[in-house]
């Protein structure tokens, strides 16, 4: 991922913004090409976004305008594309921070949209948003009729609350209605890649506001079309998955009258790296049919000797009345970056609608 940020892309980009503003010079950024190795992949966003503000300092009439027309002036060269852009994009957002003018601060967020259908501009427009949510999200909403979606995806995109890779913008967190006027315009946009932000976007704000989310997903149900279904259900995931009442029931799964074996493993011991497969039975023991949320939690050790849950899906099941299945997973453990395995006494369990069933305990060893 680091080098998705190199050598040469820099000095391509040097190369096409000199030909962008005939006569200038960009020293910094021949220096910040050399001097990549060894960091990260923001770490080389912000050198070379560091060497850009530098060698734009010695322009004449430094500042937010210069720079922008430069950017807009390279744009006519179909090579300033890719990871390059988001050094860039950073740039035009520290310019116009600086500025202060309510001006450049408009521009720069058009010059966002202009940008991001050659990369993504939702990590640099974080720090607009975090100056002036209320601005930034004025300007943004209009972007929900843009005729590119990659433009209507960086409104829904880039106003995510827990945006992967981005700063946090406290306002987004503090106040998770400010965003909903951007997906109740998109939850039904004509392309997929805008429609799986949006149910990304409300799978954020399920964190800190699940009423609001619940009467949001509602909302679009009553008035759905052919993909308002998908972008409920993935939005509400989390939700269901901590059996929210209101979700679970959006979903259509009502309390239902179950029984259910405790699961069989295959191994009481799991050496990582390995796997652990289980079964069990389920049946509808109602007198109707019984739609159900089958899950199951893994109760993980942490490093601290006490578990943490995490819950995993299986299927969305329709059984009949009196109606029994048999359900098998498998359930991998090895070590990665964003869960370290630690040894102990670990526990399954199922989830049925949101509640839980048969604890069964297992050890893994590392």
């Amino acid at each position: 991922m680091n080098e998705l940020i190199n050598r040469g892309n820099v000095d391509a980009m040097a190369g096409i913004l000199a030909a962008a503003a005939p006569g200038t010079r960009w020293p910094a950024v021949a220096t910040a090409a050399a001097g990549l190795d060894q960091l990260s992949l923001r770490g080389r966003t912000d050198l070379v976004s560091a060497a850009l503000l530098a060698d734009f300092s010695l322009r004449p009439g430094a500042g937010y305008p210069t720079a922008a027309g430069t950017f807009r002036s390279a744009m006519a060269d179909p090579g300033f594309t890719g990871w390059i852009v988001w050094p860039v994009s950073e740039t035009a957002v520290t310019l116009a921070l600086e500025s202060g003018t309510a001006a450049d601060f408009a521009d720069c967020l058009a010059l966002l949209a202009e940008l991001t259908p050659r990369l993504t501009g939702e990590f640099a427009i974080r720090r607009l948003l975090a100056r002036d949510p209320d601005a930034a999200l004025d300007g943004i909403l209009g972007w929900t009729s843009h005729a590119d979606e990659h433009v209507r995806r960086l409104a829904s995109e880039g106003t995510r609350a827990y945006l992967p890779w981005a700063v946090r913008v406290p306002a987004l967190v503090e106040r998770p209605e400010a965003t909903l006027p951007i997906l109740n315009a998109l939850y039904r946009d004509p392309s997929e890649y805008v429609r799986r932000s949006v149910a990304n976007h409300l799978n954020d704000l399920a964190r800190h506001s699940p009423e609001a989310v619940v009467a949001t997903a509602a909302g679009w149900l009553a008035a759905p079309d052919a993909n308002t279904a998908w972008v409920v259900r993935h939005g509400l995931r989390t939700l269901v998955k901590k059996a929210h009442p209101g979700a679970l029931a959006l979903q259509g799964f009502a309390p239902a009258s179950v029984a259910v074996t405790a699961p069989r493993l295959d191994r009481q011991v799991v050496a990582l790296p390995g796997e652990l497969a289980f079964d069990f039975e389920i049946a509808n023991t109602g007198a109707a049919d019984a739609r159900l949320a089958v899950d199951y939690v893994v109760h993980y050790v942490k490093a601290n000797g006490t578990q943490s849950a995490k819950v995993f899906k299986i299927a969305a099941l329709t059984l009949g009345a009196g109606e029994t299945r048999t359900v098998s997973k498998r359930h991998a453990f090895r070590q990665m970056t964003t869960r370290v395995h630690h040894p102990g006494m670990h526990a399954l369990e199922l989830q049925i609608n949101g509640v839980r069933h048969g604890h069964t305990e297992f050890e893994v060893h590392v």
